[in-house]
């Protein structure tokens, strides 16, 4: 039977107008970076599927080095004014899927959400697994346009060769869009761009239940019933038209929403709770 894990890797805090857009253009990055205001504590959150076809991971979590002086780009902003990290060794991926009852060897197949640092820090430990990111995500995340972007591209395992995906264009119907990586086509990936120009979501449907396992495409659930974008996103009007397609799928069918960082998450997971 297909079953759902969530794996905390650490705690991070970020600005409160990160979580909620206040304004639009420059104001809307400023106010993401600069609000005096701080969030509560988001978890940082992995995804562990166990299927018939094998082990999926969706994203890595992040990693302790995190935490130490010099890890990233000292010149970039937004880690020294934009969020703050509390992640321990016994907190890093490998740990969590231990203490879960899983060795991360057999992990087969890793999906990238995107390629933030708290969504690709724990990649270290998955050297031969097979790993999936966005053919535009990689496009955006590499090189030094990369590490312009926010992307510690610098950090990544140097034998990271990930399988890029590409998409059909975009239709509004999520489903419609997506990749099956399961042979009966239960486990799914789709682009749900906004928050950054490559970003993906995987579903997974459990006795007709939809599990949609967002990423970052809204920190909370409460901000997609809002239709609020994030601060920081790389499109906040594209991010709209993603939440627009979340919730019209989930007008068709039940769908439990559950992205890296809500709190409310395992809850909603272990209730079954569709939104609604």
């Amino acid at each position: 039977m297909t079953k759902i894990h969530i794996l905390r890797t650490g705690s991070v805090w970020i600005k409160a107008a990160q979580v909620r857009a206040r304004g639009t253009g420059l104001t809307r990055l400023y106010n993401g970076l600069f609000d005096r205001a701080w969030s509560d504590e988001l978890p940082i959150y992995a995804f562990l599927i166990e299927h018939e076809d094998g082990l999926i991971l969706v994203d890595t979590g992040e990693t302790a080095a995190a935490t130490r002086p010099g890890y990233y780009q000292r010149w970039h902003p937004y880690y020294w004014v934009g969020m703050r990290l509390d992640v321990k060794p016994e907190d890093e991926i490998g740990p969590a899927l231990g203490a879960a009852g899983f060795d991360p060897a057999d992990v087969g197949t890793i999906v990238l959400t995107h390629m933030h640092t708290d969504h690709a820090g724990g990649l270290a430990a998955f050297e031969g697994a097979r790993i999936l990111v966005g053919a535009k995500e990689w496009a955006s995340s590499t090189g030094f346009m990369g590490r312009l972007g926010g992307y510690p591209n610098h950090r990544w395992p140097t034998w990271l060769k990930p399988e890029l995906l590409t998409f059909p264009e975009p239709s509004g119907d999520l489903l419609a869009a997506s990749l099956p990586l399961t042979r009966d086509g239960t486990v799914r990936v789709m682009p749900a761009p906004g928050h950054t120009l490559g970003h993906l979501a995987v579903s997974v449907d459990i006795d007709g239940v939809l599990f949609l396992l967002a990423g970052d495409s809204t920190y909370l659930q409460q901000t997609l019933l809002e239709g609020v974008p994030d601060g920081v996103g790389a499109d906040p009007a594209l991010e709209l038209v993603t939440q627009r397609a979340i919730r019209d799928l989930a007008a068709r069918r039940p769908l439990v929403y559950l992205t890296s960082h809500d709190p409310d998450g395992p809850r909603r997971l272990a209730q079954r709770e569709a939104m609604v």
